[in-house]
């Protein structure tokens, strides 16, 4: 890793003016501001005329934030909300690349300026509060540092006083907050000036083309951020609740996740921005080659059409002849794991929202749990628990120790994890040790998730959360936090009233997966299901989903016998990669289309998968990702002439054509429509 620091003069230095230096600019007596390495982006840090600590954002001169009010109400002492000076300190140019274990891209370059911030109370109790800020060029981030200090040892936060005051009205993606299903919303389409209260990361587009992603990074020990519109197109942080009247409650000296906005002219550079994912600590676990990305098959999908059952009984899915099918199939056809859902006593009676009864290392008497592990073993397959809790994570925390030694015994290195039950149904431990409700993302979920991590990275478990927590990036620290849901999936296609819309994955691209990862589970041939209009995709659009939505857990969700009846289209899945060494938008608009290609980490296979609303397109792409000097064959799955997501979404069409990297290739997706490629090199480079 080569991590170079360096210090900037004050503006008007001729040394710092002659480096291209961003360095602070003492506006006024209470203003100051610095800029991104390139100056793309300047943030001003500031106080009013009550002493209320600001700051605000432009872009190349144009303003992205007005000026924002930041403080906090505390719940036994007096708010840190004004009355204070500020000092601001020197920016220090940050420029390192470091390695993923797994990921989207291999190398990730974090080429930022950090610039300190000090408020301190100019009288009464004259405590200090530190604004830590980020500038990179595409983006810039805060978080607020508590110091230790006499006058503020236990920090109890009512609420966050931050504002984001957008500089110009425009359309905004946005799910709502404090809705019962957590994040398992379709995405609301709006003016900016008409969103309510709503989830992040929150994605707008303003009049000009400005293109910003509302967000948080690195959440440890706090509660969730979501964002309530106060007035116009401003809007304020709105902490989850806790267990009291406060929020947050923790000791001094802290700090507070940082607060995102990433900002481009285009959605395809948000969607190439790792601002997320550089703004946590680098990996604590050390050696994680445990951690296996892999494809996996399972016992799931039959559930949600209801041709099996997650009880016991007669169409208990989770049997020992079940399970063994599926590992013979995934170990036929490749695939690393087998996802078994279903097999763990509890899942009789009232499940939902309660949790009591499940036991996490008990099976049901139909599913041999030792012969099935040993056999995946002896077949090369990865055997994957799930752990569904009913978001009775008091439960949970008591049975986890006991369950991950038990997977660790037993050769299963990857855990789905899921906490189905009404947003602030959740059960967690309360002060005084008795089961309490709490929201599934306030600060005991947010504990009780870094419990869970810990403990699986003990007994080398990755974890798949489902009902979780959301992303805030913290894969990089713990690479074992492998995916999770946190948004509408595939399995509303199945029995949703509706099922998801033909625009809604060109909606993910540019809003949930800015976070990161997300398990989907695609892949669905079987388009006739339990909800109106089925699967609301072509064959070929299925296949584009493995490049389009990243995951390094990538699941072929539907019934084995689908994939057996057409070896075509299924061979795509089976070849694409799920671990990747370079990542590239190559156009897209959101909720409308999106084009990603992707390098494989193990080869120098580059895949494409492209994919569209209800509207059909013709894209024009240039191949200059492929290496210069190469030929490839270009494996295309693409929709056929009368393919259409409504009347005939089987209609696809399997060629090779040979291309190299000076070609440009015409993508022809049908509505509800796409497209994957597969580009493999032939011979040697020239």
């Amino acid at each position: 890793m080569n991590l170079q620091r360096r210090s900037f003069l004050a503006l008007g230095s001729v040394s710092a003016l002659a480096l291209g230096a961003p360095a602070v600019a003492q506006t006024g007596a209470n203003t100051a501001r610095a800029s991104s390495p390139n100056g793309v982006l300047t943030m001003e840090m500031g106080t009013d005329n009550d002493g209320r600590p600001t700051y605000a954002v432009s872009r190349l001169g144009q303003k992205v934030v007005n000026t924002s009010w930041m403080g906090f109400l505390l719940t036994d002492v007096p708010m840190l909300e004004r009355n204070f000076a500020m000092t601001a300190g020197q920016p220090v140019l940050v420029d390192d690349t470091w390695e993923q274990p797994w990921g989207e891209r291999r190398f990730v370059r974090n080429h930022y300026n950090e610039w300190r911030v000090s408020y301190v109370e100019k009288s009464g109790l004259q405590r200090r509060l530190d604004v830590l800020v980020r500038l990179y060029d595409d983006g810039v981030a805060f978080r607020y540092e508590f110091p230790d200090q006499p006058a503020l040892k236990t920090v109890r936060i009512a609420s966050e006083l931050t504002q984001f005051n957008l500089a110009e009205d425009g359309e905004a993606w946005w799910i709502p907050a404090w809705e019962w299903n957590r994040e398992e919303y379709l995405y609301n389409r709006t003016p900016i000036s008409a969103v309510g209260s709503a989830q992040t990361p929150i994605t707008v587009r303003g009049k000009s083309g400005t293109h910003v992603s509302i967000h948080e990074a690195a959440l440890i020990d706090y509660a969730g951020m979501n964002l309530r519109r106060s007035e116009g197109t401003g809007f304020r942080a709105q902490l989850t609740p806790g267990l009291t009247n406060a929020a947050v409650v923790r000791q001094a000296p802290f700090h507070t996740p940082w607060r995102t906005l990433q900002i481009s002219d285009s959605a395809a550079g948000l969607a190439e921005s790792s601002l997320i994912l550089n703004l946590n600590e680098p990996n604590r676990l050390g050696d994680v080659s445990w951690v296996k990305p892999m494809k996996y098959v399972g016992i799931w999908w039959e559930m949600h059409l209801e041709l099996k059952s997650w009880n016991a009984g007669s169409k208990h899915g989770a049997t020992t002849e079940n399970a063994i099918k599926h590992i013979d199939f995934a170990a036929k056809h490749g695939f690393g794991g087998v996802l078994i859902e279903g097999w763990n006593l509890g899942w009789d009676g009232n499940w939902f929202a309660s949790g009591e009864e499940f036991d996490f290392t008990r099976p049901y008497p139909d599913f041999d749990l030792e012969r099935i592990a040993a056999y995946a073993r002896d077949k090369g397959v990865q055997l994957i628990s799930h752990h569904e809790t009913g978001g009775n994570a008091y439960r949970y925390e008591q049975q986890l120790e006991a369950a991950m030694s038990q997977m660790e015994r037993l050769g299963q290195h990857a855990v789905k994890t899921g906490y189905v039950a009404d947003a602030g149904g959740a059960r967690v431990a309360g002060p005084d040790g008795r089961m309490v409700f709490a929201f599934h993302e306030s600060q005991p979920l947010a504990q009780h998730h870094m419990k869970v991590i810990e403990t699986a990275a003990r007994h080398k478990v990755a974890v798949n959360a489902h009902e979780p927590f959301k992303d805030t990036g913290l894969r990089r620290t713990y690479p074992n936090m492998i995916t999770r849901e946190g948004a509408r999936g595939m399995e509303f296609s199945a029995w949703g009233q509706p099922g998801n819309p033909p625009e809604h994955e060109a909606n993910l691209v540019f809003t949930r997966l800015l976070a990161g990862p997300m398990d989907y589970t695609p892949g669905i041939f079987g388009m006739d299901t339990r909800s109106p209009g089925g699967i609301q995709t072509t064959w070929a659009k299925q296949l584009a989903l493995y490049v389009v939505i990243y995951s390094p857990l990538q699941m072929a969700a539907d019934l084995l016998v689908h994939y057996e009846n057409n070896p075509g289209p299924f061979q795509f899945i089976k070849d694409v990669p799920v671990d990747w060494a370079e990542t590239r938008v190559l156009n897209g608009e959101i909720g409308d289309f999106v084009t990603i290609a992707r390098k494989d980490r193990n080869s120098d296979v580059w895949c494409l998968g492209s994919l569209t609303d209800e509207h059909p397109r013709s894209l024009d792409v240039a191949l200059g990702f492929l290496d210069a000097g190469r030929r490839y064959r270009a494996e295309i799955y693409r929709d056929g002439p009368d393919a259409n997501y409504t009347t005939n979404r089987t209609d696809i069409v399997i060629e090779q054509r040979e291309v190299t990297s000076a070609d440009q290739l015409t993508l022809n997706l049908a509505p509800g429509g796409g497209q994957a490629i597969r580009f493999v090199p032939i011979g040697r480079r020239r």
